[in-house]
């Protein structure tokens, strides 16, 4: 397994050694000493998760708070998306900008998002299969949320924004300035 580290501290993306033959492929998708040892930190995941999706969907920007904030390492089983963090630690050098990356069935690419950040995704094919592993158990009244446009964030989404479908919950999130804090 590969650990990349992106511009925003805490955030990796991880390529798994993928093994090729007539039969298909093989790959470790997660092992916990190699996990820990890759981002310099113990993890302990407690739930799993997982979203089907069609072309256009964009879920987020969403994040926990508090004691129930939660990290999450996210894959795409099938299909393609474009998975989105954004720093939202206010004393964070990085504090408002965002890295994106692009996980397919086809890259086999994770990504982690450590507490702290909000999180996204976009689908880009015709559909998606969308799992991930959480270090939190969901708490409904510790989420927050931030716009998916927010202009001073200014994420590139690669897509339409009149194409996108997005749930009533998630066009009307507050601009990051006004969003719930993390902590």
């Amino acid at each position: 397994m590969k650990f990349i580290p992106t511009k925003l501290e805490g955030c990796f993306i991880l390529e798994p050694t993928v093994i090729l033959d007539e039969r298909g492929y093989f790959m470790e998708s997660f092992n916990e000493q190699t996990f820990q040892k890759g981002i310099g930190q113990s993890i302990h995941f407690v739930q799993d998760n997982q979203s089907y999706s069609s072309k256009g969907v964009l879920r987020g920007l969403h994040y926990q708070c508090g004691e129930h904030a939660q990290a999450k390492l996210v894959r795409v089983l099938q299909g393609e998306v474009l998975d989105v963090a954004v720093d939202i630690r206010p004393d964070s050098p990085t504090y408002g900008q965002y890295e994106s990356v692009l996980l397919s069935g086809e890259n086999q690419r994770q990504f982690f998002v450590p507490r702290g950040f909000a999180h996204g995704f976009l689908v880009l094919s015709n559909t998606a299969t969308f799992f991930y592993k959480c270090d939190n158990f969901y708490h409904k009244e510790s989420e927050g949320g931030v716009l998916f446009s927010d202009p001073k964030i200014g994420i590139d989404w690669e897509f339409p924004s009149r194409e996108m479908i997005i749930s009533e919950k998630d066009k009307f999130q507050p601009l990051l300035e006004n969003a719930k804090k993390v902590w």
